[in-house]
């Protein structure tokens, strides 16, 4: 799952890349406003870490201008604000959890957990799929209870039709998905990852449809 950090402060945000990359999370980081909308442009999230005190505009200004375009994305507000208006004007402009510095380590990750959880999961760690589980915790896929082996980019590929499990998702959004910086992936490339995927993945009651012209569908097998 990718996370986009934004936050100007350098300790902080290498410390946070660290635990969470730990934890399994391919985490973006981004010093401003502007290279955070840029990062938005070009990559494909599923949560965003946002500081309030960036250096060409306020947080809060950024917030606004993501809701206003229809950005969905959950988002975690990390702050040095602390007073209860502050913390009423974050919720209000669209924040989903707001989080005070200093803060536990521990703490924010249980915050990203929930979140995830409730946006992607419903109120299960798990989102499963035939006989087909992705444990948004434990950030692992299973079938029939034991662990798939996929390589780094085939796992990113069915994880986020699992996120997204009985809803369209596009070639483009994949390959922002699983590009490097902004360089994308050739659409040929995404149906080999696609091809192997469907081999490994069938025997256990789940398949993914391609919708012409869209994308792809994961759903559960109809003789499940």
């Amino acid at each position: 799952m990718k996370i986009l950090l934004v936050e100007d402060d350098n300790v902080l945000s290498d410390g946070l890349t660290h635990t969470l990359s730990k934890s399994g999370y391919s985490v973006t980081c981004a010093t401003s406003g502007s290279y955070a909308e840029h990062a938005l442009a070009a990559q494909d999230f599923d949560l965003i870490v946002l500081d309030l005190g960036l250096p060409d505009m306020d947080g809060l200004k950024l917030l606004k201008r993501l809701r206003s375009r229809k950005i969905g994305l959950p988002i975690i507000i990390l702050t040095a604000r602390d007073g209860m208006n502050d913390r009423i004007e974050g919720i209000a402009q669209g924040a989903d959890d707001y989080l005070t510095k200093p803060f536990e380590l521990r703490e924010l990750e249980v915050r990203i957990n929930a979140l995830i959880r409730r946006c992607y999961g419903g109120f299960s760690n798990v989102i499963q799929v035939g006989r087909l589980s992705l444990d948004t915790q434990d950030h692992q896929i299973s079938a029939d209870g034991q662990l798939l082996l996929l390589s780094a980019r085939e796992f990113g590929v069915l994880e986020m039709l699992l996120m997204q499990a009985g809803k369209v998702v596009c070639k483009e959004r994949i390959s922002q998905r699983l590009s490097n910086d902004g360089e994308g992936l050739a659409d040929n490339a995404i149906e080999v990852y696609v091809h192997r995927l469907r081999k490994r993945i069938e025997p256990y009651g789940a398949v993914i449809r391609t919708v012409r012209g869209l994308g792809y569908l994961l759903e559960t097998s109809k003789n499940e």
